[in-house]
């Protein structure tokens, strides 16, 4: 038995060299197929040197948008509106309260420093994917219960995460036709004491 077992392991060893030995062939023979061998990675192209932004010709600059006469000022939401943004609708909040929404084409790392600027505060990362960030202290109204639906605060959050096209304009025709970040800013109720 112990021979048998010896002589198996002694002939799968010698075998075992000559399949790992086999030479490359380099060249096809008659009637096998060639395989396709990948193709050496291009060189890279070099970096395009970055240039100034042309000074647009006034006669070329788009006329600006009116302001939209629906669109609540800064005393009405307690914060001040980014500047450019477009007002696009607000709704009830309850218990006096209203939720405000802008659209606007600035990113929203510009809108955060900007909100930061303007609250005094830092804000909370409510939600990673998409971006949301929300202000609630700072420069804002305090939350009280009894009295208020929803805490002030100013919401802003990026549209264009995960390969979205952006927020769409609810105007027909209007420009932009999306927007990649929208900012909610939910006031405080009429009559509420501005905070000190």
């Amino acid at each position: 038995m112990v021979a048998r077992f010896f002589f198996a392991a002694l002939v799968a060893a010698a075998f075992t060299p000559a399949v790992h030995a086999q030479t490359p062939q380099p060249f096809p023979r008659a009637g096998t197929t060639q395989q396709q061998r990948p193709a050496p990675p291009s060189p890279a192209a070099p970096a395009p040197t970055p240039q100034r932004p042309a000074v647009p010709d006034a006669s070329t600059v788009a006329p600006v948008a009116k302001a939209d006469p629906n669109a609540p000022s800064a005393d009405v939401l307690g914060v001040a509106v980014f500047p450019g943004a477009q007002f696009l609708s607000s709704y009830d909040a309850g218990r006096g309260q209203r939720y405000y929404l802008f659209g606007t084409t600035a990113s929203f790392a510009e809108l955060l420093g900007y909100y930061r600027t303007q609250t005094g505060e830092r804000g909370d990362l409510v939600f990673k994917d998409p971006p949301t960030h929300m202000f609630t202290g700072g420069t804002l109204t305090r939350y009280r219960e009894e009295t208020m639906a929803f805490p002030p605060s100013v919401t802003v959050k990026d549209w264009t995460s995960g390969g979205s096209p952006g927020y769409l304009n609810p105007r027909p025709g209007a420009q932009p036709q999306r927007f990649p970040t929208v900012i909610m800013i939910v006031a405080a109720p009429a009559g509420t004491p501005a905070p000190r």
